[in-house]
């Protein structure tokens, strides 16, 4: 194992800028989550029709399409955390005006559309922003420790300890989601606001120099250094996968199990528990084994989890599978980021960042469309096994990643470009 390997053995300080970055992401998550669960519920009070309410699921998808390389390209030229705080204090405002309108009965479909279009547009310039301020909060050796304590605490906040608040703010009223929403995001912008970090030393950007160019250069980075493009890959496969499955799951669970709404949350509780405590034993993981291995690894057991939950008829094993795959889940995606914050050179982390989450996102809603023609085709398990054969191939993806790295430097129109070992 490479001493790159080992790094994020090191635990990050909670005081200063870590602790404050923690937080706001922590409290953010919370507010997102009453908000996500909240609009559905919204939704069918002003439809009744399917295809309208999964459009506005759908605009919480498209923007990452449209601009998440833009944001993240934005995001190597602005300060982070300005950038940071600037999107809550807007996010912020939005919802709150938002929460108005439901409050005096003024809301409608075409403004839930937009709230999820326009807060979703700002995401890409928020997250891509915060995964390149990270490395300037903490020291190197602690990246994977600062991702692994961030991604938990967002788990804990938006997945097990928010969904018992939003049956409690509707019974005050409909706009009470998205009026703690609201307060979430302007607290997290206060967080962010209030880190105090030198800026990163920047070489300046060639004359003429444009966004599409530097979008364009960020992709050559990537597409170059071989483990980033196999971890790229593999990740986009899974992606897919997971789309598949969580598309269908309510119909695996309620019509192929005969498990019903009971069983449903049983097995959606036991991937957050895999999860939370994925965010424990991700670190153990890449200790052992590296964090290419430890990619190899997660996807591995979720290959195996998701055969296990397309071919045994029984809730049981579906709830093993779920939570084997919430916590492998957790274990590759800190590893996942870790590797591309240590691998991406200062200056491009964000647009590198960027292509990683438009990878991601244009996975999910492309598998679900394939998980519902299988589950139609072939049977309500056929998603989980879709899924375990795109993990599969995502496990053998990651195979170039294993292979000793050397430092490389090429030419790219006369500028020089190194590879870092991993």
């Amino acid at each position: 194992m490479t001493t790159a390997e080992l790094a994020g053995v090191r635990a990050p300080t909670w005081r200063g800028g870590f602790g404050r970055l923690w937080t706001a992401a922590v409290v953010s998550q919370f507010g997102d989550a009453l908000r996500i669960a909240a609009l559905p519920l919204l939704a069918v009070r002003l439809t009744d029709d399917p295809l309208v309410i999964a459009s506005v699921t759908a605009c919480g998808y498209l923007p990452w399409l449209l601009f998440g390389l833009l944001g993240g390209a934005l995001a190597d030229r602005v300060d982070q955390r300005r950038a940071m705080w600037a999107v809550d204090t807007a996010r912020g405002a939005l919802v709150a005006s938002f929460a108005l309108a439901v409050g005096f009965g003024h809301a409608s479909i075409a403004l839930l559309i937009t709230l999820a279009f326009t807060l979703t547009t700002l995401q890409t310039l928020f997250d891509n922003a915060a995964t390149a301020l990270l490395p300037s909060l903490v020291d190197k050796e602690a990246l994977g420790s600062a991702n692994a304590r961030l991604m938990t605490g967002q788990r804990l906040a938006g997945g097990l300890l928010a969904g018992p608040f939003v049956p409690l703010l509707l019974t005050v009223g409909a706009a009470m989601p998205f009026t703690a929403d609201a307060a979430t995001y302007l607290l997290a912008a206060a967080l962010v606001a209030s880190v105090r970090i030198r800026a990163p030393e920047r070489e300046p950007r060639p004359a003429g120099s444009t966004l599409r160019a530097e979008i364009a250069e960020g992709l050559r980075a990537l597409w170059r250094d071989r483990v980033l493009r196999a971890t790229c890959t593999a990740t986009l496969l899974c992606n897919i996968g997971m789309g598949a499955l969580i598309a269908t799951l309510v119909l695996h669970v309620t019509r192929w199990l005969r498990a019903g709404n009971t069983g449903y949350a049983a097995a959606m509780t036991a991937y957050s528990a895999g999860s939370f405590c994925g965010g424990f034993v991700a670190q153990r993981v890449a200790r052992r084994f590296g964090r290419a291995r430890s990619l190899l690894l997660g996807g591995s057991v979720q290959t195996a989890s998701l055969l296990l939950m397309g071919t045994v008829r029984h809730l049981g094993a579906l709830i093993v599978g779920m939570a084997l795959l919430g916590l492998m889940n957790m274990v590759w995606n800190v590893n996942q980021v870790t590797l591309m914050q240590q691998r991406s050179p200062a200056d491009m982390v964000g647009r590198i960042s960027s292509a990683f989450r438009t990878a991601s996102t244009s996975g999910a809603p492309l598998g679900a469309l394939l998980g519902g023609a299988v589950a139609g085709a072939y049977g309500l398990n056929g998603p989980a096994l879709l899924a375990a054969v795109l993990f599969a191939f995502a496990v053998i993806s990651l195979i170039p990643a294993l292979k000793p790295d050397v430092s490389v430097v090429e030419p790219d129109d006369g500028v020089t470009t190194a590879r870092v070992k991993p």
